[in-house]
């Protein structure tokens, strides 16, 4: 595989017990769009937002375009988007964005899921599952995450996976109508050893 950026092909589909991620297709549009809809309060504080306002509420409007401009910046060798699934149902959502090659070889991970299944180990699972895929497949160095410090739905995926802190980003990212600060995880293709996903158990119930 030549360093990126480049097309990225479309990884096969990475399981662990319950938990599975997948690039995400045009015939995810319309359960995305619902549990966007369903779950505005559990996710509605935590994202991101333009300053002096526009952009549609997520779940209002059509997926099916922002779908395909996924697809066409996975083609650029720019980012990769997945559906996270449990128990083969769509749950929310992983983007691995902000993917460099050259000397860096870095990417940046968000993502989210539906309140329903919280609380089970699908995220920190997906996360192992999607870092595993770049540091194996793509042959990525190192990958971040940055989680507001409020967030500790959040925090406690990072921690689980033994994610090394960073720092602090002030006034990072605008969210909900303000600037808001960010500490940055990270974690790097040395330091995993045989994966990420043999850090953590699989998910359960």
């Amino acid at each position: 595989m030549s360093p990126l950026p480049h097309p990225i092909d479309t990884p096969t589909p990475k399981t662990a017990g319950r938990v599975g991620i997948r690039v995400v297709a045009q015939r995810d549009a319309a359960t995305l769009r619902r549990l966007l809809t369903e779950n505005r309060t559990w996710l509605e504080p935590w994202e991101a937002t333009f300053p002096g306002g526009g952009g549609a509420v997520p779940g209002t409007v059509s997926l099916r375009p922002v779908i395909r401009a996924m697809r066409k910046q996975q083609r650029a060798g720019v980012s990769i988007s997945f559906v996270i699934t449990y128990d083969g149902a769509v749950a929310g959502q992983l983007s691995v964005s902000d993917i460099s090659g050259g000397a860096a070889r870095t990417a940046s991970i968000g993502y989210w899921i539906s309140q329903h299944v919280a609380g089970r180990g699908v995220t920190p699972t997906a996360v192992a599952l999607a870092i595993d895929y770049l540091f194996f497949e793509l042959r990525l160095h190192r990958v971040e995450i940055c989680i507001r410090p409020e967030n500790e739905a959040s925090l406690r995926v990072v921690k689980k996976l033994g994610m090394r802190y960073e720092g602090r980003r002030d006034r990072y990212i605008h969210i909900a109508g303000s600037w808001c600060d960010h500490d940055c995880f990270a974690v790097t293709a040395e330091e995993v050893g045989q994966g990420m996903l043999s850090r953590i158990g699989a998910a359960h119930d």
